[in-house]
């Protein structure tokens, strides 16, 4: 049984093996129009500009794992909250990190998109 579960996962997979791939027609077609990305750091990207990071060459993940997954189904719409844990760099600059991930999902012609992901960083324990 595909359940909406599985199907906002299987996203969040292929999303994850896109970004590590820097496959930016592959992260177009998996992301709604007006996608939006809210970065660990409170910066917003729209789909354009986060598209052109890959584009660019300036932001390379050399891995990226999502787990620690929950899903909240809302018929049409999926949110999932789990840890997205890379290793990357920007602009020849480590971006490593590990950072606690709500994904968005929307069901639009009969497949799920990401809408949105939030990223905050997961603080050292003890701080």
């Amino acid at each position: 049984m595909n359940t909406t579960r599985d199907q906002v996962l299987q996203l969040g997979q292929r999303w994850a093996e896109a970004e590590q791939r820097g496959d930016t027609a592959t992260l177009d077609a998996l992301t709604t129009d007006d996608f939006t990305l809210v970065g660990p750091l409170g910066f917003v990207l729209n789909k354009p500009a986060w598209l052109a990071r890959y584009r660019g060459g300036g932001l390379v993940t050399f891995s990226l794992v999502w787990d620690e997954t929950t899903v909240r189904d809302y018929g049409d719409t999926a949110v999932v909250v789990g840890r997205h844990t890379q290793r990357a760099e920007y602009q020849g600059r480590p971006a490593d990190g590990s950072f606690r991930a709500t994904h968005i999902a929307v069901h639009r012609g009969g497949k799920w998109l990401l809408a949105g992901l939030h990223l905050s960083p997961i603080a050292q324990q003890g701080v």
